[in-house]
């Protein structure tokens, strides 16, 4: 029987980029994702190659969440590794200038959304056993502060510290936790972020060189693979042209 990976988020960006290297490495796939059509055409793709999956769900809906997991074929149920992708980003703007709803949703999807999957997934992590994986996808954003960034980068040092408290729960159950934690890279975020401008989208990554999602989805590879005795705790990725600013000064 072949490893089981459990991807949310899986129809674009990281997801979609790791359900393939892990589909290239004969894993089987539980694909989730709110684009029906999109997982559909992802499972269409990788079905000749691996055992897939595929569930349409919103992360932020608990009792769907822990009804996907309860009704997974016996196939899929042993879990080698869940994948927390699903996440977005939204309104860029300063704080004062934002809606109150797209902090909500931030936070809705990004914190209570990995924990209603992890929590659901968990025993079968635990039922799988030594050298199972939680791996989450944070971001810079998490350790790193910026104009803009308010509620997002708060949910996503969320997402660093859950992790790490996860691991200490953990520690004698053989399931390792990793905080996966991109810079800059060029997928639909940006595209989310400011709701559909491309324009937008194509300057913040022009005339340099951003991660791509396969990046991303390589370094997953690695951590899941590694030893069962091995945990990477947090692993913070940047293009090398990507790097930190100076404090901002108010002047008059």
């Amino acid at each position: 029987m072949s490893n089981v990976i459990f991807i949310t988020g899986a129809t674009s960006g990281f997801g979609r980029a790791a359900a393939r290297r892990f589909a290239e490495a004969g894993w089987s796939l539980v694909l989730s994702g709110r684009r029906e059509e999109r997982l559909q055409a992802l499972r269409d793709e990788l079905a000749a190659k691996v055992p897939v999956h595929i569930a349409t769900l919103d992360v932020r809906d608990a009792e769907a969440v822990q009804g996907m997991v309860d009704a997974l074929p016996e196939a899929f149920r042993k879990v080698t590794v869940l994948l927390n992708n699903a996440g977005l980003a939204l309104a860029p703007e300063p704080a004062q200038k934002v809606a109150l709803q797209d902090w909500h949703t931030m936070i809705d999807t990004n914190v209570t959304g990995l924990v209603n999957v992890t929590h659901a997934v968990l025993p079968l992590l635990l039922e799988t056993g030594k050298g199972t994986s939680i791996i989450n996808i944070g971001s810079v954003a998490g350790e790193w502060p910026y104009p803009g960034g308010h509620v997002y980068g708060a949910t996503k040092a969320f997402v660093k510290q859950f992790g790490f408290n996860l691991r200490c729960d953990l520690v004698s159950t053989g399931v390792r936790v990793t905080d996966i934690a991109p810079g800059m890279a060029e997928t639909e975020f940006t595209l989310v972020r400011t709701k559909g401008n491309q324009a937008a989208s194509d300057a913040l990554y022009s005339t340099t060189t951003p991660l791509s999602a396969e990046d991303i989805a390589e370094q997953i590879f690695y951590v899941a693979t590694l030893p069962a005795h091995i945990n990477i705790n947090r692993l913070e990725i940047m293009p090398s042209r990507q790097a930190w600013s100076s404090f901002a000064v108010d002047r008059d």
